[in-house]
């Protein structure tokens, strides 16, 4: 009863427009309140304290520092340039390069908001100067900026391993990069049948030489990703370390490779940094603090035998499950859903017999339709910012690539391999 109480003055708090921290934040203090146990708000500030200061969490603002000095230093248009050498030529042209380049920024940023905001501005207006149906532009760029989470680096697999102690981030970043790919593929194939049924226009085929030249370009970007992912991999840096290292390498592209960025405008790329890793940290800190009244009531144990007594198939538990994370992440921000739901769900895991690994992916990849789901579709309201197109409208666009990370979810909840595979062999 506690956990359906909780639940419902959550999601009820937010429909009536309260902050979403502010929610979390107040359920909890009000429950500890009503139930007489009062004096145990007098470690609120503690919880909050420590839900954000594990070394692991560093990473989060050091990765959305370097995700915008990337966005403006110039490294996002090159990386779009190669993407467009490439792929530009295919049926949906822009449209998969749109693909393309999330993916390829993906490797470097680990914020879908950051791609969507940076990144998509600039694919966003090369598609609109080519033709395509604004909306169809947006909803594509919202799309696949949820591609970023998922291929490392990723900020939700960095919050999810503070969770998992059976899991590190190096392991949780291999896992990420076959569904990455996978989500990818499958928005590439509806942007095909919609090109091909629509007959959008597709770019010009370049000469080999000249794809070589933007290759050439590129090289100093490309670099970003060998150097992330190559370092953790390796053993040379830790996830923490390799968001710094980023930072310094973004900063040296931007303003001496580059020289887009000049030193007065680091105050500014440093400030949006410093407010987005505010608000960002913030849910992560009150979101501990209601984990803890969960933990203290006991709620995973209600949740567990309550599901246990509907069904002890391990299929129906996991859709069950997945239902509950996509509900959740209609009304709470991806981070919040991990660091409140993981606590609870991952000992039914256990018993089924997933590897937290496994498990980590299909909530990440569950927080990724949150981005693109009303009310608080973070994704959304970014492109929807940015390009103009109503929130409603943009809901219904994005609705094919909804479908599509959808099936890659299933596919990795039943289909082990597709997760585990690729960390047994290189980590």
């Amino acid at each position: 009863m506690i956990a359906l109480i909780t639940c419902v003055a959550l999601i009820g708090l937010m429909l009536l427009g309260v902050p979403v921290c502010a929610a979390m934040g107040g359920v909890a203090a009000g429950m500890f309140a009503s139930l007489g146990y009062s004096d145990i708000m007098a470690v609120m500030a503690q919880r909050i304290y420590n839900g954000t200061t594990c070394f692991t969490m560093l990473a989060i603002p050091f990765f959305i520092l370097a995700g915008n000095l990337m966005n403006t230093g110039g490294i996002t248009d090159r990386i779009f340039n190669f993407a467009k050498a490439c792929v530009g030529h295919w049926p949906g042209g822009l449209g998969q390069v749109n693909i393309v380049s999330s993916v390829i920024f993906s490797g470097m940023s680990g914020a879908a908001v950051a791609d969507a905001a940076g990144l998509g501005m600039i694919e966003m207006k090369a598609m609109d100067d080519a033709g395509f149906p604004h909306d169809f532009s947006a909803g594509i760029t919202a799309g696949s900026s949820t591609i970023g989470p998922v291929i490392p680096p990723s900020i939700a697999f960095v919050v999810y391993s503070s969770c998992a102690s059976e899991t590190s981030v190096s392991q949780l970043f291999a896992a990420g990069f076959i569904p990455g790919f996978m989500m990818a593929i499958a928005m590439a194939v509806w942007v095909y049948y919609v090109s091909k049924k629509r007959n959008f226009p597709i770019e010009p085929k370049m000469p080999w030489k000249v794809r070589w030249q933007y290759f050439v370009k590129a090289i100093p970007s490309l670099l970003t990703i060998v150097i992330i992912v190559g370092g953790i991999w390796s053993g040379w840096f830790t996830a923490t370390e390799a968001s710094i290292v980023a930072c310094f390498y973004a900063l040296f592209l931007s303003c001496v490779v580059y020289r887009e960025v000049k030193v007065k405008d680091l105050f500014d790329i440093v400030y949006k940094s410093i407010v987005t890793s505010c608000k960002t940290l913030f849910i992560i800190a009150i979101a501990n603090f209601l984990a803890y009244f969960m933990t203290h009531q006991r709620v995973p144990n209600q949740v567990i035998n309550g599901m246990l007594s509907i069904s002890n198939n391990s299929v129906v538990l996991m859709l069950m499950i997945i239902f509950i994370l996509i509900i959740l992440g209609m009304f709470l921000e991806g981070t919040a859903v991990i660091l409140i739901v993981a606590p609870i769900f991952l000992p039914i895991v256990a018993q089924m017999g997933v590897s937290q690994l496994q498990f980590g992916v299909v909530m990440v990849l569950a927080s990724m339709i949150g981005l693109l789901t009303p009310p608080v579709g973070m994704s959304l309201y970014a492109v929807s910012s940015v390009t103009n197109v109503p929130m409603l409208k943009l809901s219904k666009e994005v609705i094919p690539y909804v479908v599509g990370i959808l099936i890659v979810l299933l596919l990795c909840a039943f289909i082990p391999p597709l997760c585990t595979w690729l960390p047994s062999i290189i980590v």
